[in-house]
């Protein structure tokens, strides 16, 4: 679960030296998901994947789409804000899991979810605070939010649609749609191609190699073993990673209002768990 975490954290990291190369970012993610998806109709089995054809049209479009425009919303906002201030507040996610439950009434509020929902939302004035005193651009701040809400909201869906299939199987045809959806973005605005830096295509390699097929593997594993409430605690591991990566690889500088909101949140994380 730990390897898991730190693959997915590596996904801004990645992104960033891919964008500094001149690469599109939808043409970056259409490739990566283009090749994960390969991979993972391999290691599930082209003849398993072929048997869920029927509800894998549904995930290929509404999983696919879904995962499209995360990705999209999400990494956007590397223009504007550093990779560990993303992955902190797109890392509310869990957060927005509870309020959205609450507002449907499937989940009930208790002194422990409000004291979780407290947590995040201080780890994130504590690390935005003032945008002009933090120097955070507020698109930035604004694009990270959105993404981790649409998240919320996304894994119900996905988990309704699922349904029965294997998790590798609904990963491919996620990974296929959203790579059908980037691709034919590409085509419209023109901005897909092949002509790439070799920098950029390492990048893209490696993002949909250890960033999405060994992180998605990883976590069934991790999974497997330790169950949800313990892998979610587990995976607060990811947004520190990232806020290191950024540091080591790319020189980014990490605020204590960062490490003191990013820290909040996580403990809001393992708060909702406990």
């Amino acid at each position: 679960m730990a390897l898991s975490a730190c693959c997915f954290g590596s996904i801004p990291i990645f992104i960033t030296i891919a964008n500094n190369t001149g690469a599109p970012l939808v043409t970056t993610l259409a490739w990566r998901y283009l090749l994960a998806a390969l991979l993972l109709v391999l290691i599930s089995g082209p003849a398993q994947v072929l048997r869920a054809r029927g509800r894998g049209l549904r995930l290929l479009v509404l999983a696919g789409g879904g995962q499209a425009l995360i990705g999209y919303v999400s990494l956007s906002a590397l223009r504007f804000i550093p990779a560990a201030t993303l992955t902190f507040l797109f890392y509310t996610y869990p957060a927005w899991v509870a309020v959205i439950a609450l507002v449907r009434r499937t989940e009930t509020l208790t002194t422990r979810r409000l004291g979780a929902l407290a947590l995040s939302l201080i780890g994130v004035i504590a690390m935005v605070g003032s945008p002009r005193s933090t120097g955070l651009h507020p698109m930035g701040i604004g694009l990270a939010l959105g993404a981790a809400f649409i998240y919320a909201a996304y894994i119900p869906m996905i988990d309704t649609l699922r349904g029965d299939l294997p998790a590798t199987v609904t990963a491919a045809f996620a990974s296929g749609g959203a790579a059908l959806v980037l691709l034919i973005a590409g085509l419209a605005t023109g901005v897909l191609t092949v002509h790439l830096e070799p920098t950029a295509w390492q990048s893209i390699a490696a993002l949909a190699v250890v960033s999405t097929t060994v992180a998605f593997v990883a976590f069934l594993r991790g999974l497997a073993q330790l169950g949800p409430v313990r892998t979610a605690i587990v995976s607060t591991i990811e947004p520190f990673w990232t806020a290191i990566l950024g540091v080591v690889v790319l020189s980014q500088p990490l605020g204590i209002g960062t490490v003191i909101g990013g820290a909040m949140i996580a403990a809001a994380v393992v708060l909702l768990q406990w």
